[in-house]
């Protein structure tokens, strides 16, 4: 069945609302939309990111499972890009430090669902990631 894609909203706990602003506007270099004293509203590649402040709350790091032979981050959100965009992506995010929970890879190499992939936490715990499927008609073959 084909489904016209429409934006998600999505709505994300942060214990430093000053670290969090920093980290989506200035690294991941996220439209800033509407905000206040508690919450920021970002333009995440056509989707709504939102920050809400919530007081210091446990972090999921702790909760992994194994993909492709590494531990993936749960929960987590990301976006699926175009190829060379998150080839650049990688990049500026290499180029700017960021530290990886999974380093940029490609998973699944040479099969079906091949994709590039890398996983990093906000600095509030919020675990990201950033992926590109090889043929992007296989977002959902199995």
């Amino acid at each position: 069945m084909k489904h016209t894609l429409s934006p998600f909203h999505l709505a994300i706990p942060v214990d430093n609302l000053k670290k969090a602003r920093n980290f989506y506007k200035e690294v991941l270099e996220l439209e800033e939309g509407r905000s206040s004293d508690h919450w920021v509203d970002f333009n995440f590649f056509g989707h709504q990111l939102v920050i809400h402040y919530k007081s210091k709350f446990s972090s999921e790091k702790d909760h992994t499972n194994p993909v492709d032979g590494k531990d993936v981050p749960v929960p987590h959100f990301g976006i699926i890009l175009e190829w060379e965009v998150w080839q650049n992506l990688a990049q500026k995010l290499i180029t700017k430090k960021i530290e990886f929970a999974i380093e940029p890879y490609i998973r699944f190499k040479g099969e079906v669902g091949e994709q590039a992939t890398m996983f990093f936490y906000d600095p509030c715990g919020n675990a990201l990631e950033f992926k590109s499927f090889k043929n992007m008609t296989e977002i959902f073959k199995k």
